[in-house]
């Protein structure tokens, strides 16, 4: 698929907690991603989001700012091969 992409994130810092699960979700929705968001145990939050390059950049960006309470740390990213997604949900 041209032009399409995945990318996986792990956000680490204050970021359970402070909705950014939700603010990821809404974030990817709005740029038409797919995918999802968790929280991991050990306190970080991982994002699978797939859609057109310029809109994972752009949610890339975001994440490193997260929603107004959260204090992101480091973002790490890894692109992945396509894959399809109904929707962005938190998982």
């Amino acid at each position: 698929m041209p032009n399409k992409v995945c990318m996986h994130c792990l956000v680490s810092g204050k970021v359970q907690g402070v909705w950014f699960r939700a603010n990821t979700r809404e974030k990817a929705r709005q740029l038409g991603l797919t995918g999802w968001v968790k929280n991991l145990p050990e306190g970080r939050v991982e994002v699978l989001a797939c859609g057109s390059q310029e809109n994972i950049k752009q949610l890339y960006q975001w994440l490193h700012r997260g929603p107004a309470l959260a204090r992101v740390h480091e973002v790490s990213y890894e692109e992945l091969p396509w894959q399809e997604h109904a929707d962005f949900v938190v998982a």
